[in-house]
């Protein structure tokens, strides 16, 4: 199996200079691969340009600039080009199967944080100084970057990259190693409902809190926000010292939320894989559940539009967006893939407004969001806790649907 790695970076001046340099130049590879393929396909001859045919100009431009492209690693260089070849990839599937295509657009220098080698050894090598107490990587064109590793990294190492993130720099590594055990048999299944005033509620009556890491720093991300906000929209080597330090406390702000559900994602997804066998979970499009309201214009008066519920939408989204359904379920799904758990999702249509003891469905069942009450046998009970049941069950019927 395939497991990732993420350490801190710790460059000096100078290599923190060159790390930014090689970032600057294969957002140029980047975006001048982009151009050659917008220009051949507006000639009249509808030319199409493919990862090959950049692929091997390659080293013609590393000739010609010895200087900037020259310096890094060829095989990076492809890495790029495969990264734009994905985008392009990613737009016609989205064309042909009819949704919204999103053409592949340019890169600003600020915007391009990440570089990948393919393979450990070709223009980089990992714990390049293996008799030295600091783990170090070995960058072509940087040099040997002492690396923060925090844990050991089990396995051979595969690919390396290096990500930006704000003033900090960071090695992310794929390892291959042999799947682990598994854990010891619970006998024991659970089922999962997502939800915003408790994270998480299981089958057995337990919940979770939903710690709400983007409001609690909303206040402080409106007042670095309107700071920013006062600066003119320049270019990047064009700001002031004070714009720049307004744009890296935004972004510094950003990223202690994103750590923070992270992390909370990550210490919520391990009880469940410790303590179950199985694990049912509602199969959410999270991003169907997020879209923006569409206005309704008004009949009877041209260019005017009807109440439509967009301010009670926005907020209900941003709580979902702050919730990181999407992020938790990811990790609970890789946990239990290495633990040797089972993991189904179900549809969660009617979940929380189906009877667990007598299978009546209706809207009536959940007068209130906390409160479930079968309009039918009387059945009372907390509605998370029911729509955790329901899940359960569903999970369970489809797991024997499939091995009988």
């Amino acid at each position: 199996m395939i497991r990732a790695y993420k350490f801190l970076m710790r460059p000096t001046v100078g290599q923190a200079q060159a790390l930014g340099e090689m970032l600057r130049d294969h957002c140029s590879l980047y975006n001048g691969a982009l151009q050659e393929r917008r220009d051949a396909y507006r000639h009249p001859s509808k030319t199409s340009v493919k990862y090959g045919m950049q692929s091997a100009q390659l080293k013609e431009i590393r000739a010609f600039d010895p200087v900037c492209q020259g310096r890094w690693s060829f095989s990076s260089q492809q890495a790029t080009l495969r990264r734009l070849d994905k985008a392009f990839q990613a737009f016609f599937r989205r064309v042909k199967a009819g949704g919204t295509p999103g053409y592949p657009r340019f890169r600003g220098v600020n915007r391009f944080d990440t570089v990948d080698f393919p393979r450990d050894g070709d223009g980089c090598r990992w714990d390049s100084t293996p008799y030295d107490p600091v783990t170090r990587v070995r960058l072509q064109g940087v040099g040997h970057v002492r690396v923060n590793q925090h844990r050991p990294v089990a396995g051979r190492v595969k690919t390396v990259g290096v990500k930006r993130e704000g003033r900090k720099w960071f090695v992310v590594l794929t390892a291959e190693q042999e799947r682990p055990e598994p854990l010891a048999p619970t006998g024991s299944a659970v089922g999962i409902d997502l939800g915003i005033a408790n994270f998480i509620a299981d089958s057995n009556g337990g919940f979770v809190p939903n710690p709400r890491h983007g409001r609690t720093a909303a206040a402080k991300l409106e007042a670095a926000q309107q700071a920013l906000s006062r600066f003119p929209r320049v270019r990047r080597d064009k700001r002031t010292g004070n714009h720049r330090r307004a744009v890296e406390k935004v972004a510094k702000l950003h990223g202690k939320v994103r750590r923070k559900r992270l992390d909370h994602a990550h210490k919520t997804a391990l009880s469940p894989v410790r303590e179950h066998d199985f694990i049912a979970h509602e199969n959410l499009r999270i991003r169907n559940m997020s879209r923006s309201v569409s206005p309704r214009p008004d009949p009877e008066q041209s260019g005017a539009f009807l109440p439509n519920g967009a301010a009670a939408k926005a907020g209900l989204n941003r709580s979902i967006m702050d919730a990181g359904w999407g992020v938790f379920l990811t990790i609970l799904t890789s946990k239990a893939e290495s633990a040797g758990r089972e993991v189904i999702a179900v549809d969660p249509r009617n979940t929380s407004r189906t009877c667990p003891e007598c299978g009546h469905v209706a809207k009536e069942n959940r007068p209130t969001r906390e409160k479930f009450h079968c309009v039918n046998c009387g059945h009372q009970d907390h509605a998370d806790t029911v729509g955790a049941t329901n899940v359960l069950r569903a999970g369970l019927a489809r797991r024997n649907a499939h091995q009988g």
